[in-house]
């Protein structure tokens, strides 16, 4: 049986929506192949385990303190095949995992793939990709370029233009540049973008952040609630009478397929963090009432379909996305942005074509290992006899015949 590490958390405002999409996630996975292994990153960065993470129950305001008390800390080395350490907490004899009599003082476990349910900052945006790179674990997520590229959405729109992708009007700006020249960055964005008008962190999702406005006292406010989350503030046009749809997709580098489009059935541009999460039945769905699938023109759907599977490519993901589309009336399609880890992992939008949430996430793990085992056929050593000739504190270079004042390369 594989061991599979379930990473969640993380230092982000969407810390607990992505509690909520590994816990879904580890009441699906295929027990018959895969144990799950959780492994927490509380909001200060620390990184925690324990059997009972697997449950909802230990992350409620009133147990928390206790769960994290009662829990291993969890070490890992970034050197490629390094097991990662569990250090029981100080002082106590407990249960060791797997079923072992007692903890050790240390416990090594080794993972063959990792399943990120990670959302936002420190965790989507391609910084934990990265360290898993370093030590050689398969990951069920976009690669370190496309969890980037996806998660900033300056980023994102740059390159969807340059691939030839529609996107809306839009003009971004420092949070130094508000702050100190506000009515000069008013008055470009009037000059150059049409109301009503979209305001967004260029880093976070779960529509934090996120607000719209009609008028420059409405745009100021906006500007001054999005500033106090990233450093790049995005503003984008809104497209009169919109209908956003949303649609999967599933693949990795060589092969992607898209899902079923699905309409949000409350919506106004963007939802807010409530009307995703609070007010709808986030645990079965998603959180949000939805029309699935989306009531479209056979056309209009194959060709939104299309370009998520483009805007996949364009970016490198990898595993599953949600990408987010805004149509007129007349079905003129933009790309709005693509979620390298949508939240629930975006299963409901596979079950209406027969995936279960547990084949799924057997399909991300697999693509994972996949992905992992082509990355491994590239040569890392190129055999250099470079440091035999190079002498240590001369400014000599190698390159170019020892010549003095020149620089290595």
């Amino acid at each position: 049986m594989e061991t599979v590490a379930v990473i969640f958390g993380g230092r982000s405002v969407e810390h607990e929506v992505s509690v909520v999409t590994a816990i879904q996630a580890m009441e699906n996975l295929d027990r018959d192949r895969f144990r799950p292994l959780p492994i927490y990153i509380a909001k200060d960065g620390v990184w925690y385990s324990h059997p009972e993470m697997i449950s909802l129950v230990s992350f409620r305001r009133e147990r928390l303190d206790m769960t994290l008390a009662n829990a291993y800390r969890v070490h890992w080395d970034p050197v490629p095949g390094a097991p990662l350490t569990l250090e029981p907490p100080s002082g106590n004899e407990r249960r060791g995992w797997f079923g072992k009599a007692k903890a050790k003082a240390l416990e090594q476990v080794r993972v063959s793939a990792a399943l990120l349910a990670l959302h936002g900052t420190y965790g989507e945006d391609g910084s934990v990709q990265g360290f898993l790179e370093l030590v050689g674990v398969p990951y069920s997520s976009a690669g370190v370029v496309g969890s980037a590229v996806g998660m900033d959405k300056i980023v994102m729109k740059s390159v969807f233009r340059g691939c030839g992708l529609p996107v809306v009007a839009y003009q971004w700006f420092t949070r130094e540049a508000w702050l100190e020249q506000p009515e000069q960055v008013l008055d470009r964005l009037e000059a150059q973008l049409r109301y009503p008008l979209f305001v967004k962190p260029s880093n976070l999702g779960s529509s934090v952040g996120i607000s719209k406005a009609q008028n420059r006292e409405q745009l100021r406010a906006s500007i001054e609630v999005a500033q106090h989350y990233d450093t790049r503030i995005l503003v984008e046009e809104g497209v009169a009478d919109a209908i956003e749809i949303n649609v999967s997709v599933l693949g990795d580098e060589l092969s992607a397929r898209a899902s079923v489009c699905e309409r949000p059935l409350t919506w106004e541009q963007f939802l807010t963090y409530d009307d995703k999460y609070i007010r709808g039945n986030f645990n079965k769905s998603g959180g949000l009432a939805r029309e699935l699938p989306a009531r479209l023109p056979e056309e209009v759907a194959a060709r939104v379909q299309a370009l998520a599977v483009e805007a996949f490519h364009a970016v490198q993901a990898r595993g599953v996305v949600r990408v987010d589309f805004l149509l007129t009336p007349q079905f003129d399609v933009f790309i709005n942005e693509i979620n390298t880890i949508p939240g629930s992992l975006a299963f409901y939008l596979w079950e209406p074509q027969g995936m279960s949430y547990r084949d799924l996430l057997s399909e991300l793990i697999s693509i994972a290992q996949r992905s992992a085992a082509r990355k491994a056929r590239n040569q890392t050593d190129f055999g250099s006899d470079l440091l035999e000739h190079f002498q240590s504190g001369s400014k000599s270079s190698v390159k170019g015949g020892g010549s003095k004042g020149r620089p290595l390369v």
